[in-house]
């Protein structure tokens, strides 16, 4: 190889390192455990762009960068729709399933998941926990990790609330599937939200009630 090709290659890789590394940035900030489906695909494509630009030096230097730019494109895209749209964000990058609610493991969702007793041993003592009895709720997360909670770490729970947080409200938007694990309607929730100096849902950018009772509200905009 020439010492001309060899400079090139060597500011291709500088180039396109650089580029990766600003793109990337621009796609937010988020733990490799934390990548959606979407996330992951991007990022492969991208790399990918990068390694087939820098290897073919008959390739024009910039060639690599309208794909590249097309794919951040698509990942703000679909990032910004998933905020808007609750279903889009089930959907795309799916949604938390209860492994073990009130100490039962719950098979099914196991199955669902492709999730072994192999998989839920691991990330037990991966999480320092003893035992499966210790274990009051795991929940495996759209990333694959496995949120745990051990019994001693939380009161007494509702029994209605599958889960630790029931989200009653996104971005302005009510949660019918909530309600209904609750057994509650919309005049239930907007009473309760009455009663607590809340007049506005569409102003409220996440309710929540959580398995002591207690409720959370932030509002969109709050500094």
């Amino acid at each position: 190889m020439a010492m001309e090709e060899i400079l090139a290659l060597i500011a291709r890789t500088a180039f396109y390192y650089v580029i990766v590394v600003l793109i990337f940035r621009l796609m937010g900030k988020r733990e490799v455990g934390e990548l959606s489906i979407l996330d992951i695909v991007v990022y492969i494509m991208i790399a990918e762009m990068a390694v087939l630009t820098i290897d073919d030096l008959d390739m024009f230097f910039g060639y690599g960068l309208v794909p590249m730019a097309v794919l951040l494109v698509i990942q703000r895209l679909t990032a910004w729709i998933s905020l808007k749209s609750p279903l889009f964000r089930q959907w795309f990058e799916g949604k938390p399933s209860i492994i073990i609610s009130q100490g039962k493991i719950d098979e099914y969702e196991m199955k669902k998941n492709r999730f072994n007793f192999d998989d839920l041993l691991q990330q037990l003592r991966e999480n320092g926990t003893q035992s499966i009895k210790d274990v009051s709720y795991a929940i495996l997360e759209p990333s694959g990790n496995l949120s745990i909670i051990e019994k001693g770490d939380q009161e007494p729970i509702r029994q209605k609330i599958d889960g630790l947080v029931l989200p009653l409200i996104i971005d302005g938007r009510i949660q019918p599937d909530a309600l209904k694990q609750l057994g509650k309607n919309e005049a239930w929730l907007l009473e309760q939200l009455q009663e607590q100096n809340y007049r506005s849902i569409e102003n409220i950018s996440f309710c929540s009630i959580d398995v002591n009772d207690e409720w959370y509200i932030d509002i969109k905009n709050e500094r």
